[in-house]
């Protein structure tokens, strides 16, 4: 699968939420900051939907996220690896 693709279909991209939702794939927007033959660096952002007890649609959040995501020789991804993202627990020294 391509890195749009692959974004819209792994489950993984779900750790970039901060609100235990889901992404909204309507709003996945990708940037390629970098690109060799066995990886890409690239940003995404999508807005994470939450929901209240009862079904219904609670409300909305930002996400974004950085990864590195490893292609294989045909340029297809093989795996995601967080950088640094919105639902990361992020600690400072």
């Amino acid at each position: 699968m391509k890195i749009h693709e692959y974004l819209l279909n792994c489950r993984e991209i779900s750790r970039l939420c901060s609100q235990n939702g889901w992404p909204d794939n309507d709003t996945l927007e990708v940037e390629i900051l970098e690109q060799n033959e066995s990886e890409a660096i690239a940003t995404v952002r999508f807005e994470e939907i939450l929901m209240q007890g009862s079904g219904c649609e609670a409300g909305r959040v930002h996400c974004f996220g950085k990864l590195r995501l490893p292609l294989s020789t045909t340029g297809d991804v093989k795996g995601m690896e967080i950088l640094i993202g919105s639902g990361e627990r992020l600690t400072y020294d």
